[in-house]
């Protein structure tokens, strides 16, 4: 895994994405001993539409009776 400072990271910053992007992750290294390791975030195949579902206590016939009292206020 390659380091960097933090000087040497903040130049070559697309360099530094590239070479996590390849290699897994980049360490970065500030003077005062802190070490940060950047690494490409996992993509997913989900949609950002896919919501999970959400059990409730109410019959069909309620959330329908719900839902035309909402439409008949707007």
């Amino acid at each position: 895994m390659k380091a960097y400072t933090y000087s040497e990271a903040r130049q070559k910053f697309a360099t530094v994405l590239e070479e996590a992007e390849r290699d897994g992750a980049v360490e970065i290294r500030r003077r005062d001993g802190a070490v940060f390791r950047i690494q490409p975030a996992r993509k997913s195949n989900a949609s950002p539409l896919d919501v999970k579902g959400v059990k409730l206590k109410i019959s069909t016939s309620d959330l329908v009776a719900i839902v035309r009292k909402g439409r008949e206020r707007g």
